[in-house]
């Protein structure tokens, strides 16, 4: 080969490279963690959804003037971006590349007259028009798409506003009807709704009021006088608002009060969520299955020494993004929470900071196709983000699974748990899909990996109707088996306890435990020969403690998955001492004001009378537990109805038996076992009192032993 060639070729290569390089786009490492949150409220490090590509400002958009207090941006249905500056009293109007092409500012009014804006807040765009919230002229206006003024909509009349009231809309949204949703900041009744014309049709969605227990205790005892001059309780307002192509109202709030706020992500209420979907009723409709309530930050720091930011998130606004994922913003700490549309966390991101990718002080989000943009109102810019390719993977799933292609789905699944992991949505997807294709044991699998109770259940019921019809003969077979065994068991426990009462020998051990299953039915006779015809023991309370000992344990083991996700269990110890203990108050105290009130019941008596009082857990929780694998979540109330029967049949029991162990009428003996239960609390404070005496009385000894020690 000639010098010549190889020269050309080289020069090839090298204009290639360029070529190459010239396409592709600048882009940053994230200088933020991507994360999720599992079951336990611990964030689980995730790979970045989202990376920055760039930071866009007023001198790159070709602004005639710098951007001055940045309040909102939408990006419009063709792709074009609307800045709201509230500080500059417009709207600029930016091409898909943020080249400026024009500002919304002064117009010609429907009176002929030259008018403003003045302090805008908020804007939406639909195809035909751009609706601008003039915050501080109480009104709104509608523009053509090329910013001609077309109509004004001035302030709603209808007799529910209340007197003097002032209206100033900060953000709005509008149907595919036309019909505009207004959320003004000084209204506490909910979402203004208008119709086209501006007419005035209702209030949707008010929020629920937060009440202090304390304040309203103390409101009873005011004056008319003083109620009207003190606080009152009003709905908090909402800050913004979003559509989407069905019709359903995003709205966020940040005015909730802190408590009820964090409440709502424990327990996935929206009450006081601080981001709700809402229909035209103004109900909340919003899919909560996560593990948490959507709400921004879980995992929070209440203090000032590890953190500058506290609390709660503050939301300020949503945006909707491709296959029904959304995203919320937290004004605290300028991150970013997007949710799929069963309330998932699909993955957290942003910081603080002046490095491009974090945000100074976030105002906004908008989605614009893939990419991400974030409004910084300190920084006067936007920043770019584009989705990466575990990003593109989860879109791809969740597009799958809603166009129902469920085994596509498993794949992408699979490929972002081959990424990520800890990602337990992750685990949930495949499930559904195996779910929605009739494995249901394979999708019961991978709802246990993600903790999903809930999906578990369904799926679990799908697989219990394949069983029962699979063996629909045998069911009864079996359950007729059982309920003869029964049977055949108490009958044969009535005949040997009627021998026994009858015969003079000794009290066989086997005797003794029958005799309880004739006690539990009969109470006041049972307690009686049980004392006074010894037809009980030592040896037979003490059986029945460790039987109700090992059902407690096989309980805290045997239970389903549905009821013990965690598979988490206290140890055989634990299970005696909790059951030790307060059997040991219970006959102590008891013992002892007994013995003060003319009780004829000694230790020993009542001891046993308490012992084979628990019979009933055994004969009760045993089964119920055993039941638990047959049950959906749904069904469970069948398992809390039978524990709860075996609990209160216990205590009926115990407190019939120490009525007849002492031979008290009815009234004694309620006042007595209202003084055990004080009495169990005073000594337990004594046993308390004096462990803590005797661990001082120890170190104080261990302190004089080390010091003589060093002396000597």
């Amino acid at each position: 080969m000639t010098v010549k060639k190889i020269s050309s070729r080289i020069w090839a290569a090298a204009a290639v490279i360029l070529l190459i390089a010239a396409s592709v786009v600048p882009t940053y490492a994230a200088p933020y963690a991507t994360y999720t949150y599992n079951i336990d409220g611990r964030p689980q490090a995730s790979p970045a959804a989202y990376t920055p590509i760039m930071q866009i400002d007023s001198a790159y958009m070709g602004l005639p003037s710098p951007m001055a207090d940045p309040s909102d941006m939408v990006v419009g249905p063709d792709g074009r971006i609307y800045i709201v500056e509230a500080g500059n009293h417009r709207v600029d109007v930016l091409d898909p590349h943020f080249k400026f092409l024009f500002s919304i500012s002064e117009f010609i009014n429907d009176q002929g007259v030259p008018d403003r804006l003045n302090g805008p807040r908020g804007c939406f765009v639909t195809k035909d028009y751009i609706y601008v919230a003039d915050t501080e002229n109480n009104r709104i206006v509608v523009f053509q798409l090329d910013g001609t003024i077309d109509h004004i909509l001035e302030q709603p009349t209808a007799a529910v506003f209340e007197q003097n009231s002032i209206y100033k809309p900060v953000a709005l949204a509008v149907d595919a009807a036309k019909r505009i949703y207004v959320v003004s900041s000084t209204t506490y009744q909910g979402i203004i709704a208008l119709n086209d014309k501006g007419e005035f049709q209702g209030f949707i969605g008010a929020q629920k009021v937060t009440y202090n227990i304390i304040d309203i205790i103390w409101r009873s005892f005011q004056t008319a006088e003083q109620r009207a001059l003190s606080t009152q309780y009003i709905s908090t307002e909402y800050n913004n608002i979003t559509i989407d192509d069905e019709g359903f109202i995003y709205v966020t709030t940040s005015s909730i009060d802190e408590a009820a706020q964090r409440s709502s992500l424990r327990d996935k209420s929206s009450t006081y969520a601080p981001v709700k979907k809402l229909n035209t009723a103004g109900n909340d409709i919003m899919a909560r299955n996560g593990f948490f309530g959507p709400g921004g930050e879980v995992n929070i720091n209440d203090s000032p020494v590890f953190s500058d930011i506290t609390g709660a998130s503050k939301i300020i606004d949503v945006a909707l993004g491709e296959e029904g994922t959304w995203s919320i913003i937290d004004e605290k700490r300028s991150k970013v929470y997007t949710y799929d549309s069963d309330g998932n966390l699909l993955f957290a991101f942003g910081d603080k900071g002046m490095q491009i990718g974090n945000i100074q002080s976030i105002e906004a989000i908008a989605y614009r196709g893939s990419d991400l943009l974030i409004l910084d109102k300190t920084a006067n810019n936007i920043t770019l983000y584009t989705r990466t390719e575990y990003g593109d993977i989860l879109i791809n799933a969740l597009r799958n699974e809603n166009n129902r292609r469920y085994d596509r789905a498993v794949d992408d699944w699979e490929a972002i748990l081959q990424r990520n992991t800890n990602f337990d949505t992750a685990y949930v997807g495949i499930g559904k899909a195996l779910y929605r294709s009739g494995k249901w044991t394979e999708a019961m699998e991978y709802f246990k990996y993600a903790y999903d109770v809930s999906n578990y259940s369904n799926a679990f019921k799908m697989y219990r109707q394949e069983w029962v019809s699979k063996y629909i003969i045998v069911i009864p077979v079996v359950v007729i088996a059982v309920l003869w065994g029964i049977t055949k068991f108490f009958s044969y426990a009535a005949v040997v306890n009627k021998k026994t009462a009858l015969s003079t020998k000794k009290r066989t051990f086997g005797e003794e435990i029958l005799y309880g299953f004739h006690l539990i039915f009969h109470p006041f006779d049972g307690f009686w020969d049980l004392k006074h015809e010894k037809r009980g023991s030592i040896r037979g309370a003490i059986f029945y403690i460790a039987l109700a000992v090992l059902t407690f344990t096989y309980q805290a083991i045997g239970r389903s998955y549905i009821l013990n996700p965690r598979a988490s269990y206290a140890s055989i110890l634990v299970q005696v001492t909790s059951l030790l203990v307060p059997l040991f108050l219970w006959v102590t105290a008891n013992w002892c004001l007994t013995t003060l009130m003319d009780g004829e019941g000694s230790f020993k008596d009542i001891f046993i009378a308490s012992s084979y009082s628990l019979i009933p857990i055994p004969l009760l929780v045993i089964p119920a537990t055993l039941l638990t694998n047959v049950l959906t979540q749904s069904e469970m109330g069948i398992y809390t109805m039978i524990i709860t029967i075996a609990w209160y049949w216990v205590g009926i029991l115990i407190f019939f038996g120490m009525m007849v162990t002492h031979d008290y009428t009815l009234g004694k003996n309620v006042i007595t076992s209202l003084g055990t239960i004080v009495g169990m609390a005073f000594i337990m404070f004594v046993m308390i009192l004096l462990s803590t005496l005797v661990v001082k009385m120890v170190g104080f000894v261990s302190s004089i032993v080390t010091e003589i020690s060093y002396r000597l």
